[in-house]
């Protein structure tokens, strides 16, 4: 009870922290999701220079695009490159000293600087390379024990060296989007490790019920036991042994389910207390999803598949308990033949509720003081 507490202060906090400065114009409201969190901000371009002048005056960090010529001197520990269409040649100093390395934007460069960092930047905690289409990751990333992040979104890697099991600092690993399809086997030792993002779009316009793809984890999934987020997991025998005893994840995501492996993914989610966000889908449009599992702590419920008859009134996921407070849901290719709005009235915290081919039925029906707090439908 006090590990779940202090989930929910932490994140009160950083929420705080960023409402804050809003209320203060330092940063500019951008959008909120539907039950009023902020979802994406940004700063003004006068403000961020002064904080990048501040930044570099005060030896915290750089920001640097890579296009310009001649060497580049650092005494701060931080470095945004910024703009890579042009390959970074000119000489680095101080990068030993060097903390962070953030590329921003999508270039077109294979930053050839990746292997220098790699055997120079020995204390570097985040290396954030999203977006960047460097298609090989050099071994000596391993030799980067104080690694936190790795940030691999949309790049052109096909593989990670064995080598990355030795980060055994790392606190998340991000290879959505990228050209990697098998994790190595040594990633279940990566014990610290708390996010793990490896799904890929298979179908970008969202019409096929296999729309996304994920990856299968290695023997040994039972050793990640910090894990927070886990998108997108290709569910097998193996991995449903050891689902269960994950239990401090806040986020997941499942796909390849069949209608034999509910029961256990049931029984798995029944010991993640602190669970948020559910994602489960089908492995295709015959297998019938039903899951019988009371989730206290979530807020989004995302359902890909056929579900069972009557599991909209017998299933404690769409109960009204109190305690539970569902803001999001969303059910797709569910097959229903009866309106779900009915059943689905007694969820009265929803702000969001999105049908893609879910109900079979030509009408339904919406009577007043149903969703009291729906935004979007």
């Amino acid at each position: 009870i006090c590990l779940g507490c202090s989930f929910i202060m932490i994140r009160e906090v950083e929420e705080g922290y960023l409402k804050e400065l809003v209320d203060r114009n330092m940063l500019q409201l951008v959008e909120m999701n539907s039950f009023g969190r902020i979802k994406e901000f940004k700063m003004h371009d006068i403000l961020r220079e002064l904080a990048v002048d501040l930044c570099q005056k005060n030896c915290f960090g750089v920001t640097q695009e890579a296009k310009c010529e001649g060497s580049l001197e650092m005494d701060g520990r931080r470095l945004i490159l910024d703009k890579i269409n042009n390959d970074v040649q000119q000489s680095f100093s101080g990068l030993h000293q060097l903390r962070s390395v953030i590329t921003s934007g999508h270039g077109k460069s294979p930053f050839t600087l990746l292997p220098l960092l790699c055997k120079e930047s020995r204390y570097m905690t985040v290396l954030e390379l999203s977006g960047i289409p460097i298609k090989k990751i050099p071994d000596a990333i391993g030799d980067l024990f104080n690694l936190r992040h790795l940030g691999l979104r949309n790049s052109k890697v096909k593989m990670l060296p064995r080598s990355v099991e030795k980060l055994s600092n790392l606190l998340t690993l991000d290879l959505c989007k990228s050209d990697i399809h098998e994790l190595p086997s040594g990633i279940v030792k990566l014990k610290k490790l708390r996010h793990l993002f490896v799904e890929k779009i298979m179908d970008p316009d969202w019409r096929n019920i296999n729309h996304l793809s994920g990856m299968c984890i290695p023997n040994g999934l039972g050793n990640l036991t910090n894990l927070q987020t886990l998108q997108a997991l290709q569910v097998q025998d193996e991995s449903l042994r050891h689902l269960g005893e994950l239990r401090q994840l806040k986020s997941l995501r499942l796909l390849n389910v069949k209608g034999i492996y509910c029961g256990r993914i049931s029984e798995s989610l029944v010991q993640m207390r602190h669970l948020s966000l559910l994602s489960v889908n089908a492995s295709d449009g015959n297998e019938v999803l039903l899951l019988n599992v009371l989730l206290p702590s979530l807020q989004k419920l995302r359902l890909r598949g056929r579900l069972a008859e009557g599991a909209l009134d017998e299933s404690p996921l769409f109960q009204a308990v109190e305690g539970q407070n569902l803001y999001e849901l969303v059910l797709s290719w569910s097959q229903l033949t009866e309106d779900p709005l009915p059943s689905l009235s007694r969820l009265s915290s929803l702000t969001r509720l999105h049908f893609t081919r879910a109900y079979t039925g030509e009408h339904l029906s919406l009577l007043t003081g149903w969703f009291p707090k729906l935004k979007v439908l």
